[in-house]
């Protein structure tokens, strides 16, 4: 591909790449509610597993947890953001797309907080009896 050619498609190489889904990820945290309140969980969740101090293999499920539900949240915006640009009246095509996203976003959250139970609840037992 030529330096035009990339130009014209707006690739800006890796940086620019990089730039683009920090700005996304701003763009999540600074607009949407629901990842916000995962933001917060996920800080929750954090300070629970330095507490309990929780095994190696434990934080791993817990940040592959966390990533698939804010990766989930991030697709389902950028699903809604397209559907909404794409056709702003109603459609129940459009609908069914966003409902399904958000489906995507439930199950990666409840996934979550069964990963959660898993990883947690032995540990809490353990300082409690």
């Amino acid at each position: 591909m030529e330096a035009s050619e990339i130009k014209k498609n707006g690739n800006q190489g890796l940086s620019g790449s990089f730039r683009n889904a920090f700005s996304g990820i701003a763009t999540l945290l600074k607009l949407e509610r629901n990842a916000k309140i995962h933001l917060v969980i996920l800080v929750l969740v954090i300070a629970a597993g330095v507490l309990l101090k929780i095994s190696p293999a434990h934080w791993i499920a817990v940040s592959l947890a966390a990533g698939f539900v804010i990766a989930a949240e991030a697709f389902n915006t950028s699903i809604e953001a397209l559907c909404d640009a794409v056709k702003p009246e109603f459609d129940p095509g459009i609908r069914k797309a966003k409902d399904l996203a958000a489906a995507g976003v439930l199950i990666s959250a409840i996934t979550s907080v069964v990963t959660g139970l898993i990883v947690f609840l032995p540990a809490l037992v353990r300082i409690l009896s």
